[in-house]
């Protein structure tokens, strides 16, 4: 039933969204692209699964450290990783560069931690519970992660847009040198938007620990190569881009499986996006963020 796969893509969707979220805050911010986020995104996740199986927490307390862990861990990045090579002046491929090795130590370790195996949430840890709707069925761990997404999403857009701390993550986005001069402090900012990215990477890796009820030291790459398709197809460093990226993402891939081939689905949804950006070659809302690229320079 369309309903139902429909349903399901715009519970899929929302998982991608909410990874892309932190992955693109950070691109806005600073313009440079944190390829150690599929790896703090498997560290939330690490960290909530062991708050659960190992401290025999309750699962929205578990929820809470590995938005914690994941904010941390991003802080920790940024510090070790991209703050030094900022004080440098360094270019932007550095920073990627950079980024990527310390992806592979955290992986690394993640890897050493689990002994290379794939684990799992404890069964019960979420309530399996199914509801039905017009012929359409969604489980009380879809509603969950529907509404989680909405209500973490929501509240990053309600900082950034309607708080003092949005305007001057705005501010130095736009130019550092001139919010600096304004009162602004740059590092404070950075700092802020870290954790952020990092918090919203944690959620999403218990989210989807949960979803898939997997967790392993791999688990954050392919949803890193699918966050470059939201926020391609959305705009770089655009936040409603990655939002409406996310959805548009999942919903392709799920009536692709649903109706085609799943052996055809990254096909279709890579041609898709190829296509796409040869009619906007700055994703659907991109325009915002070359105006912006513009006056900082």
């Amino acid at each position: 039933m369309l309903a139902q796969q429909l349903l399901n893509g715009l519970v899929t969707g929302s998982t991608y969204a909410l990874f892309a979220l932190g992955f693109t805050l950070v691109f806005g911010v600073l313009h440079v692209l944190n390829l150690a986020h599929g790896a703090i995104f498997m560290a939330g996740a690490f960290a909530g699964l062991y708050a659960v199986t190992a401290a025999e927490l309750p699962l929205y307390l578990a929820f809470l450290i590995a938005m914690l862990s994941g904010g941390l861990v991003s802080v920790a990045v940024d510090w070790l990783a991209l703050r030094p090579l900022r004080q440098r002046g360094s270019s932007e491929f550095a920073a990627i560069i950079s980024s990527l090795g310390i992806a592979q130590v955290l992986m690394s370790a993640g890897q050493a931690i689990s002994q290379t195996q794939i684990m799992r949430f404890p069964f019960g840890t979420f309530p399996v519970v199914i509801y039905e709707f017009w012929g359409v069925r969604i489980s009380l761990l879809q509603a969950a992660i529907l509404g989680l997404s909405l209500l973490l999403a929501f509240t990053l857009l309600l900082f950034l847009f309607r708080t003092d701390f949005g305007r001057r993550v705005r501010a130095v986005a736009i130019s550092e040198r001139t919010s600096s001069l304004l009162g602004i402090r740059p590092n404070i900012v950075y700092f802020q938007t870290f954790f952020i990215s990092g918090a919203l990477a944690g959620a999403a890796g218990v989210i989807i620990g949960l979803a898939f009820n997997s967790v392993h030291f791999l688990m954050g790459e392919p949803f890193l190569l699918k966050a470059f398709v939201v926020i391609v197809l959305g705009g770089l460093g655009s936040i409603g881009g990655a939002l409406i990226g996310g959805v548009m993402l999942g919903l392709i891939q799920t009536i692709a499986v649903s109706y085609l081939s799943s052996s055809l689905s990254d096909a279709i949804i890579y041609s898709l996006l190829f296509c796409i950006l040869l009619i906007r070659p700055t994703g659907l809302f991109g325009k915002l963020h070359i105006e912006t690229r513009v006056v900082r320079s």
